[in-house]
């Protein structure tokens, strides 16, 4: 196989991880193009609903925001520091507990609006965040299918409920649809996380049927993977941006 050709840690442990450092620690925090990825299910579910409500809308993309986008991301770099940054712990601590705070609040203020419908939601929100970093219930959550029906499903029927106070098949066929891309999304960058965060050596060689031979390392092996993330992130924001413009003109 030949000697190995990357050694030591990659410098960034995330493709859209900044310079490591004061503000830019918590833009990488934030996970941005995850973040959006997952906030545009919000923006789908809300417009599948026969009728759109922007301040609904608004609020439910702030709560899933501050819930996912602040809460679990600080939890998670809680644990072991995968970022590597140097934001102090107390802060962390404080982004998740008014993260989680902020998304309850604007629940409740929801279920005022709403109506009881959407007490199961408010529940099982802060929960998903909790069980999921935190791996309780046997880490039956912390999987790429719980990953994938907390960050896909959940915010599409959240949403499209928060819009209409009840579920139709086309929101369930569209949470469906969000779970699969967050299975593909998982698919992707657990490999890239792995290249990137854990891996000290990569080694190998491609022989093609013509006998030509292509040199394996990190970076030909991370390529793919990253390349399809931004992709398939930019594919579904662009999604939920046009469904809003068709549905808000």
């Amino acid at each position: 196989m030949g000697a190995p050709n990357v050694r030591g840690n990659p410098a960034r442990p995330a493709f859209y991880a900044a310079r490591p450092g004061g503000w830019r620690d918590w833009w990488t925090v934030l996970h941005p193009p995850y973040t959006a990825w997952h906030l545009s299910y919000v923006v789908v579910g809300a417009c599948l609903a026969p009728v759109v409500s922007v301040s609904r809308l608004l609020a439910t993309l702030l709560a899933f925001f501050l819930a996912v986008g602040v809460a679990a991301h600080a939890y998670d770099e809680l644990q072991g520091r995968p970022l590597r940054t140097t934001i102090p712990a107390w802060a962390l601590i404080a982004a998740c507990a008014l993260g989680l705070s902020g998304a309850v609040a604007l629940g409740a203020l929801g279920v005022l609006e709403v109506g009881l419908v959407l007490v199961p939601f408010l529940v099982v929100g802060p929960l998903l965040v909790v069980a999921y970093n935190a791996e309780l219930f046997g880490g039956v959550v912390h999987t790429d299918m719980g990953f994938a029906l907390a960050w896909g499903a959940f915010p599409v029927l959240t949403a499209y409920v928060a819009q209409s106070a009840g579920v139709s098949s086309g929101a369930v066929l569209a949470a469906a649809g969000a779970t699969a891309l967050s299975l593909a999304q998982r698919s992707l960058s657990t490999p890239a996380r792995t290249l990137r965060r854990r891996a000290v050596a990569v080694s190998g060689t491609v022989v093609l049927a013509d006998g030509e031979e292509r040199r394996l390392d990190r970076d030909c092996l991370l390529e793919p993977l990253e390349r399809g993330l931004r992709m398939l992130s930019w594919a579904i924001v662009l999604l939920a941006t046009a469904l809003a413009a068709l549905r808000l003109a």
